[in-house]
Formats: structure tokens, C-alpha cells, sequence
């Protein structure tokens, strides 16, 4: 690691794989150290995708490790600075520093993004109803879910010869493992489900053995959650989700690398883990996560890892525009298939009665604008004869639609 920053408040290093490493010290420090990681949790929940993210901390070193942000910015309009730092209040956080010398330059997407949140303000809620980890107590609260109805489908589509999709259903407590079906419906219990979807992609059936090992990997990170102290067991599942898609990005990386069929080989991963009517979530590539709560509407909660992504997340491009665009399947990160720096999407939103969630790879979203997949989701079972589960009824239609790409997808329903 090299040193960026050497002062009375904070040291600052570089690690080799471009990870910030910031040990608080000087005045206050416990309390800075247990802000700004409060701050940086709370906007990755809000989705906010022009700071840090808070990858790692020790708080008996008061070390915070994150993403980087880039290179700090020396100049900068008063304009431009006063319209980035409204854009973070927009998402629930406001800077006690709104200057130049706390923004800085990402050159591999283009965007300034703002840095530094010691003595930043949650807005929306008060100190004390927010942890140290970022997660607001109400929701740990009970929500009302009492349990889960799923449907899963994966589909060759029309031109394909082999399906690399993969999806999984599985449920597990201390003591049981159980592997779900396609389509079912179980009480929560004392038990968590897991459900994910995966699209493989290399040479040769290299795709096939990516979207595999992928999505049987995700099993490693079940039985932990169970040893965790009650206090810890928020914190606990996001890191875990973090180290599963960090495995998952080792191994399928090392195969690459090993093996001449296994160039390139590498897969996206959508993944929801539901925990006591709370849904933590974790996301790399194109594949997407929707919540669709009972009062209506429907939010993407992934972002879609691409160029073609970003631009549309900026307002530079509407939908018709990302869906035409001939670069939309470019990925820019993927788990394998040579991205240098993995870093997962990781959330959390609470479920209620009546809430669905949709899971599914860029097949069903290639044939199926945001519009379609809301009203079919929210569709009776009993309208198409004969009746069809979400989830199959989700993958038909994208496939008569478009069916260029393998589709597969996963509707949950709280109840």
C-alpha cells in the first residue's frame, strides 16, 4: 500500500487493488469512524452510486476500508459543485463539507463523486435510528410477512442451442438445508430462503460450467448467519454476501486463467436472501432485481453493470434508446471473465404482505420492457388458461417476444 494521507485526523492508504484504507485518529475519532460508516451503509441501501463503498472496517484499529472513487478533483465550477452535493441530498445525506477538496474524478464512467462523510447528516431519519452499520431499526422490526410463495422458470429461447442461465431456490435454518422447487410456497419460520439467478458466458460450454459453479457456490454462504450474534447479524449477511460474490469471482477468475476452454469464463449473479421479512440483496452484471411493493409501482433495485446502463441511470438515454443501443450487453463487470476490481451491489429493503419481487437474467428484460414485466407480475394466475405461475408466465413472454437469449427469472410474493 502506498500513503495518500498523513494528517492529525486521519492517515490514509492505497491498497494494491485500489481500495482506500482510512484509520481515524486525533479528536473524537470513535465517533467519526462510526459516522461515516453509519452514512456510507445508509447511502448504498438508497442505491447511491457516486460514493465509496464501505467494503470492510475494523473498529479496534478504527480502520475503514472502501471503494475508490478516483483521483481528487482540483478544479471545479461553483455550479457543478453546488449540483453535486444537492444530488446527495436528493438521496437522504447532507455533506458538512460541501467543497471541492471532498470531490473526486471516476475516469472509468465519467462521474464526480463526493468523498469524506466524518460529520455527515442523515436527513430523513434521526442519529439515533440509524446503526453504525447504516441500517434504519425500524427494520428490524416485524414487517407482518408470515411467508413466501416463489415461482422460478429458465428457457434455451428460440435461437440457442445450450442454456447458460442457471436459477436456485433453497431455504435453510441451524439445523436444515432444503433445496426448493420451481414454484411452491412455505412459511418463514425460523428459516431463511435464498433464491438467485445466474447467466453464464464463454467459449465452448464454458458459460454452462460459469453459471453452474456460481450458483452452487451461493451455497457456502448459508449456515453462518445461525452463529451470529443477534447484534451482529445485519452486518453479518452483507459481508457474507460480499464474500460469496468475491469467491465465486476468485474461482471462476483462477479457471480462466488455467484453462484454454475456460477463457474468458465468466457470469453474472442476482441474488435475494431473505431474512424475517427483510430482503438483503447482492448484484453483479446485467441481470436485475425488482420490487414491486402492494401499494403499486415497481423499482429496480440492481443497477444493470454496462455503459448502456450508466448512461440511462444518468438521464442521458430513456429505455427505447438503452434497449436499441447495439452495446447494451457490454458488460462492464462481471464474476470472472477478467474484471480486475469486483465490486458487488449489496442492499436491503423490507418486505410487506403483498410485496413481489422479480429476479431475472437479460433475456426476459431483452424481450420485455419495465411496463411488461410490472403487469404481468401483477397479473391474476387465473387470467391465462390454463393457469400459469408468475415466474413461467414472465420467461413465455419474453421468449415469444425476443427469445435471442436464454431467459430465466424468479417471482417471490410475500404474504
Amino acid at each position: 500500500m502506498h500513503e495518500a494521507k498523513n494528517t492529525a485526523r486521519a492517515l490514509v492508504r492505497i491498497g494494491y487493488d485500489g481500495s482506500v484504507h482510512k484509520f481515524f485518529r486525533g479528536p473524537n475519532a470513535q465517533e467519526r469512524f462510526d459516522n461515516e460508516l453509519r452514512v456510507l451503509r445508509y447511502l448504498e441501501r438508497r442505491n447511491c452510486d457516486f460514493v465509496p463503498r464501505a467494503l470492510a472496517y475494523d473498529r479496534e484499529k478504527l480502520e475503514l476500508v472502501t471503494s475508490n472513487c478516483g483521483a481528487r478533483v482540483e478544479h471545479l465550477s461553483d455550479q457543478r459543485r453546488k449540483e453535486l452535493f444537492a444530488e446527495l441530498e436528493q438521496f437522504g445525506v447532507r455533506h458538512d463539507d460541501p467543497e471541492v477538496r471532498n470531490v473526486t474524478y471516476r475516469a472509468k464512467d465519467g462521474r464526480f463523486c463526493v468523498i469524506d462523510f466524518e460529520f455527515a447528516e442523515i436527513l430523513d431519519q434521526p442519529a439515533a435510528a440509524v446503526d453504525a452499520d447504516g441500517v434504519q431499526h425500524e427494520a428490524t422490526t416485524e414487517t407482518g410477512v408470515r411467508g413466501l410463495r416463489w415461482s422460478g422458470m429458465t428457457d434455451v429461447g428460440r435461437f440457442r442451442s445450450n442454456n447458460e442461465d442457471r436459477f436456485l431456490t433453497i431455504a435453510f435454518s441451524a439445523a436444515d438445508f432444503y433445496y426448493l422447487g420451481a414454484t411452491g410456497e412455505a412459511a418463514i419460520d425460523d428459516r431463511d430462503f435464498v433464491f438467485a439467478v445466474s447467466d453464464g458466458m464463454g467459449g465452448e460450454r464454458s458459460g454452462e460450467f460459469a453459471s453452474k459453479l456460481t450458483v452452487d457456490q451461493v451455497v457456502r454462504l448459508l449456515p453462518v448467519r445461525f452463529s451470529l450474534a443477534p447484534a451482529r447479524q445485519k452486518a453479518g449477511i452483507r459481508e457474507r454476501l460480499g464474500e460469496v460474490f468475491q469467491g465465486v469471482h476468485r474461482q471462476l477468475t483462477v479457471i480462466g486463467r488455467s484453462y484454454e476452454n475456460g477463457r474468458n469464463m465468466g457470469a453474472t449473479l442476482s441474488l435475494a436472501w431473505i431474512v424475517k421479512g427483510t430482503l438483503y440483496f447482492g448484484h453483479v452484471g446485467d441481470g436485475r432485481i425488482y420490487h414491486l411493493p402492494a401499494s403499486g409501482g415497481m423499482q429496480q433495485l440492481t443497477i444493470d453493470h454496462t455503459h448502456v446502463g450508466w448512461l440511462r441511470r444518468n438521464g442521458q438515454i430513456n429505455e427505447r434508446e438503452a434497449r436499441m443501443h447495439p452495446r447494451k450487453n457490454v458488460l462492464a463487470m462481471s464474476l470472472g471473465a477478467g474484471t480486475q476490481y469486483l465490486e458487488p451491489q449489496l442492499g436491503e429493503v423490507a418486505l410487506h404482505p403483498g410485496d413481489r419481487v422479480v429476479l431475472c437474467t437479460d433475456g426476459v428484460t431483452d424481450g420485455l420492457w419495465d411496463r411488461g414485466i410490472e403487469e404481468i407480475v401483477r397479473m391474476s394466475p387465473d387470467v391465462m388458461f390454463p393457469p400459469q405461475p408468475s415466474g413461467m408466465r414472465l420467461v413465455r413472454t419474453a421468449v415469444a417476444e425476443s427469445g435471442r437469449d436464454n431467459a430465466t427469472a424468479i417471482v417471490l410474493e410475500a404474504y
